[in-house]
């Protein structure tokens, strides 16, 4: 366990210490290369900004106008005969669009069923094996200028309902 810790701690110092030498032994302007590519930076926040304002603006309506709790009430009867689990369902809805809302609904999860119980694992697992997919398509296609997402996000979407569900699956089949 102590020579994790001492890796752990000399990493991030070890990588600068091997960046600066090679910038050195090649000759290569270190400030004058990290200048140009902060401006860079500037320049990929500056027009992925609309979007992520937009997508902000979307999460929030959507996590407070109730609409979540509506789409599970009407699609619980359809999840029981498949024997899905309800209490999981505000995590599966909300985690293809926002990654702090799927924390904030995982932790109350594990909070009201433990982190040990089979839903609480499950939870884990889902976060584990999904990604924030709105969020992930909308910034990386609006930084390279993509217009046409359509089958990025159904894909996504797919491969987000296939990790839920595995997840489910096999939390179900360890008995978790």
């Amino acid at each position: 366990m102590q020579f994790v810790n001492f890796v752990s701690s000399i990493a991030m110092p070890l990588v600068i210490l091997i960046i600066v030498m090679y910038a050195f032994m090649e000759k290569i302007k270190i400030f004058d290369t990290f200048l140009i590519g902060a401006k860079e930076g500037i320049n990929i926040v500056i027009t992925i900004f609309p979007t992520l304002v937009g997508l902000f603006l979307a999460i929030g309506a959507l996590r407070s106008s109730g609409i979540l709790d509506c789409i599970i009430h009407f699609i619980s009867p359809i999840l029981n005969q498949f024997n899905f689990p309800t209490d999981i369902m505000p995590l599966a809805l909300i985690r293809p669009i926002s990654g702090s809302s799927s924390i904030a609904v995982a932790t109350n999860i594990m909070k009201t069923f433990g982190v040990d119980s089979q839903i609480g694992l499950m939870a884990a697992v889902i976060m584990g094996s999904t990604e924030t997919t709105v969020y992930t398509i909308t910034v990386y296609t609006s930084s390279i200028g993509v217009k046409k997402t359509r089958f990025v996000l159904w894909a996504s979407l797919l491969a987000d309902f296939v990790g839920i569900t595995t997840s489910i699956i096999i939390c179900k089949m360890l008995g978790g």
